[in-house]
């Protein structure tokens, strides 16, 4: 029987390529979204054309009961949900002093509570077979802070929290909970940086390069196989070295 991936925010960048490379090691792929149907459809389009198992869903994580629907149709529809990658987040650039509540809110309640609300709804079918993989998506501003990203901080901190308590706490019903804190990765939540700032962001990493999506999904994928069984409640920094 093949094994069910869920990955969120999977339209595009990291949860695009996680979600093309987990279909071609054959998993059955649901495509979350929130708000970009059309990358989402071309996306699940091209991978059934060529063979592989995927489905979307619109799902905006912040959402319990969306939230929820989502698990129970992919129940439905493939029988089980073996991966979870809590990938879908969004990014806010600004002083603390121009944060205001709105702003703040929205970030956690995305980013964080998103995560929350997803690792929640697919607990008790994990439970209930005991077995399952979590692999939420953090940023190593959460490890280690970010000026001018006061929310972002937070939020990806609280997940790297949230990832090492659920990970005791669901350990004995054998599943595994883990982050991966990626650095600067080249997506489009980072084009509004230049050329000049990327290349000032290289100096200070010891690989001497920026990341891509897939070396976010290559990690994704080892921490959801078999030979990463013993591995619970960990945070795997994807950063060329940024943050050691």
């Amino acid at each position: 029987m093949k094994k069910t991936v869920i990955v969120t925010g999977a339209s595009k960048g990291i949860g695009a390529a996680t979600a093309i490379l987990f279909a071609q090691k054959g998993y059955n792929v649901v495509i979350n979204y929130n708000n970009s149907f059309e990358s989402a459809d071309i996306l699940c389009r091209s991978l059934v054309s060529n063979g592989f198992s995927a489905s979307i869903h619109k799902a905006n994580v912040a959402n319990k009961l969306e939230v929820d629907l989502m698990i129970k149709e992919t129940l439905y529809k493939y029988g089980s949900i073996d991966v979870l990658v809590n990938n879908a987040g969004i990014a806010y650039q600004n002083l603390i002093t121009d944060t205001d509540e709105v702003d703040f809110d929205s970030i956690i309640d995305v980013n964080l509570k998103g995560v929350f609300n997803c690792c929640k709804a697919v607990t008790s079918p994990m439970v209930e077979k005991k077995c399952g993989k979590i692999i939420n998506i953090s940023s190593m501003w959460g490890q280690v802070g970010a000026s001018c990203e006061v929310a972002y901080s937070a939020a990806k901190a609280g997940v790297i929290g949230l990832t090492k308590a659920l990970a005791k706490e669901l350990a004995p019903s054998g599943i595994t909970v883990n982050a991966i804190a990626p650095g600067l990765i080249e997506t489009s939540m980072n084009a509004n940086l230049s050329e000049e700032d990327i290349k000032d962001f290289i100096e200070g990493i010891p690989l001497g390069r920026i990341g891509n999506a897939d070396d976010v999904a290559n990690a994704a994928l080892f921490l959801a196989s078999d030979e990463a069984g013993y591995i619970t409640g960990q945070v795997l920094g994807v950063n060329g070295g940024y943050v050691v």
